[in-house]
């Protein structure tokens, strides 16, 4: 696996180090609610959403889409690393038996377990953890570039509820912030009536220069009571964001979006415990074990 770095805003701001996938948490990064980037926003537009929404894929082929990367989970995970190990700001161990595909559904749990492991991803040294969880990271990596200018990345899941858990959707390059990072979806276990998206980018290692791109998108639904789309499309100049069909946010070349152009990404899911919308505030006494469900994961390319 390739050895990458991203430091990811998600609700927060986390640095995560890859190096057969490690993801580490930065110094003073701050999590969730007031402790967001002052420049993020909320959207003023309530969602439409609807609950088991599902997507034909003529939606696109037949507008010129070409399917890139599917995955149906009807049997195996031999298109994602599982990664083991702990995330510094995270209280959970990823283990690969939390996560599981069977009769097309890939469902990824955190509990409370107490088990111990790597204190990071890949590392020798060990320590013990009171919760796990699963994390997973494509092997196959997409971009929108010159032969290939539109990107949609395309998901079918159930979120988690439950206090002390997220559910992440998120695209990634390698040596953050230089290949920069693009959250499709975070929705909150404690708020399941939003999601939010944001992207990162810099010239330098370490270094994101994008500044508030997070946005809040509040939806008329609960996005873990049933199967919602998530829909993430990537050209040159914008980053447009669908749920359920319809448009909802669109991030343009205002800011630093066209830097992206070109660069090579992953796709990766996760749930991660006491981390994200909780950093600072957490009461470990709260904390609930969760399951997510994802239905397939798709991508599609076009001209």
């Amino acid at each position: 696996m390739k050895t990458c770095t991203i430091y990811c805003l998600m609700a927060g701001i986390a640095l995560l180090t890859f190096g057969s996938c490690k993801k580490l948490r930065s110094d003073g990064s701050g999590g969730g609610g007031g402790s967001k980037d002052p420049g993020y926003t909320v959207n003023q537009n309530t969602a439409h959403v609807i609950a088991d929404y599902d997507f034909n894929d003529t939606t696109l082929t037949n507008h010129g889409w070409t399917k890139a990367f599917e995955d149906n989970f009807n049997g195996d995970l031999s298109n994602w690393y599982v990664e083991t190990g702990g995330v510094r700001g995270e209280l959970e161990c990823y283990e690969p038996a939390n996560a599981s595909a069977a009769n097309g559904i890939l469902q990824i749990t955190a509990k409370h377990q107490d088990v111990t492991g790597p204190a990071v991803v890949d590392s020798s040294k060990t320590q013990n953890f009171n919760y796990t969880s699963a994390w997973l990271l494509s092997k196959q990596t997409f971009s929108a570039s010159s032969s290939t200018p539109k990107v949609r990345v395309v998901a079918r899941l159930k979120a988690t509820s439950g206090y002390g858990l997220t559910t992440i959707l998120v695209t990634y390059g390698e040596q953050w912030p230089i290949n920069g990072e693009i959250l499709c979806a975070e929705i909150p276990g404690y708020k399941t009536k939003e999601f939010g998206t944001t992207y990162s980018f810099g010239n330098l290692p370490g270094k994101n220069i994008v500044k508030g791109a997070y946005q809040f998108n509040p939806t008329d639904g609960d996005l873990a009571a049933g199967y919602h789309v998530y829909t993430m499309e990537w050209t040159q100049n914008s980053l447009n964001y669908y749920i359920d069909g319809n448009l909802v946010e669109m991030k343009t070349a205002g800011n630093d979006v066209p830097d992206l152009f070109g660069k090579s990404h992953r796709i990766s899911i996760n749930v991660p415990v006491g981390a994200h919308d909780y950093t600072g505030n957490l009461d470990p006494t709260k904390i609930q074990d969760g399951t997510i469900s994802v239905d397939y994961v798709k991508v599609f390319t076009s001209n």
